[in-house]
């Protein structure tokens, strides 16, 4: 089946992925909680607090609440959060619609999961992407998730040219501590994305 067509829009809009929510068109979703985040939870020993941005139709953030984690998904498609709230039927009350970069009275986190998001942004916002994390994760919390590492400029979804870029985006504010591959990784991302947990520095 061959890729449906789409019109123009910005990646930073919203409309970008209504439209592609709408005609359920998600190749960057996998349905289901990855191996790498159900080991984190499970290493952490008690709950968190967690933010999940750009949530999709947020089976991580299912996941999440079945541990028993204080988790907040927040995503500014319409769309994609009908479709999360019809998958998450009572465990909706963890979706929000939202903009990452607007006030989140619940902020700052435990933990900021990645997945997706970074490289669903157009480069010219990853600073601000960066220097917003750091305000969300709390000193000593963690940001913790998957990382796509790739050629080109053309996205979304969006790559990292190497480690060093992704080290320049966050190493004043954190601090790597865990790097590991990615056994379970959807086609998109197979072989080029990396699990990474960054410690907030200032405890």
């Amino acid at each position: 089946m061959e890729n449906p067509t789409f019109p123009r829009r910005d990646p930073a809009e919203a409309d970008f992925w209504d439209l592609r929510y709408e005609a359920r068109f998600v190749p960057w979703d996998a349905g289901k909680a990855p191996e790498r985040l159900r080991a984190f939870v499970a290493a952490s020993g008690s709950p968190r607090r967690v933010l999940v941005p750009g949530c999709g139709s947020a089976a991580d953030v299912a996941f999440l609440a079945e541990s028993g984690w204080d988790v907040l998904g927040i995503d500014f498609s319409r769309q994609a959060l009908a479709a999360a709230c019809a998958a998450l039927g009572p465990r909706a009350r963890h979706l929000r619609h939202g903009d990452f970069f607007a006030p989140i009275p619940e902020a700052p986190f435990d933990v900021v999961y990645e997945r997706a998001f970074l490289c669903a942004l157009p480069r010219r916002l990853w600073e601000a992407w960066a220097r917003r994390v750091a305000e969300l994760v709390r000193p000593g919390g963690a940001l913790a998730g998957f990382f796509y590492f790739d050629e080109g400029d053309r996205g979304p979804p969006f790559p990292l040219h190497g480690q060093a870029e992704l080290d320049a985006l966050l190493g004043g504010a954190f601090e790597l501590t865990e790097d590991g591959d990615v056994g379970d990784s959807i086609p998109v991302f197979a072989g080029k994305e990396r699990w990474q947990v960054w410690r907030r520095r200032g405890a």
